[in-house]
């Protein structure tokens, strides 16, 4: 291991689990919140992916890749812009804000974490592996 991954600290074994499992949790709830406001769920599957668009940035190195990722995959956005739709009394930008919720929700259930610096693997739910399967590694090697 290199010394900026040995610097970094990772959440470990049951509250790694924990997070995960509240994620999905979190998930579930926007679902149900979308689909008692009756919004479009065209909508839904059209912004869905949006926040990851920032992928990108990583062409312009590790560090603005993370903080590009990390600002559309923070729940700061999304509540931010639910107090928004409640404060100005636009009801219509409440199903942006679950989708917002939903997509980070379903990424950290995936194990998909805010990023360090150093990596795009590196995250604050652990070091991202390509694959899990020591077979697949053996025949790719």
């Amino acid at each position: 291991m290199d010394s900026s991954y040995q610097k970094h600290v990772f959440i470990k074994g049951g509250m790694r689990s924990l997070l995960r499992l509240e994620s999905l949790a979190l998930l579930a709830s926007a679902l149900f919140a979308f689909a008692a406001l009756h919004a479009n769920w065209w909508l839904f599957a059209a912004l869905f992916l949006v926040p990851d668009l920032t992928f990108a940035a990583y062409w312009a190195g590790p560090r603005r890749g993370a903080i590009a990722y990390n600002a559309l995959h923070s729940y700061l956005g999304p509540a931010l812009l639910c107090l928004i739709a409640f404060a100005a009394h636009r009801p219509a930008v409440l199903p942006i804000a679950l989708i917002w919720t939903a997509h980070i929700s379903f990424d950290r259930a995936l194990g998909y974490g805010l990023k360090y610096f150093s990596a795009f693997g590196d995250t604050h739910l652990g070091q991202l592996r390509r694959n899990s399967n020591p077979e697949l590694h053996a025949h790719t090697a």
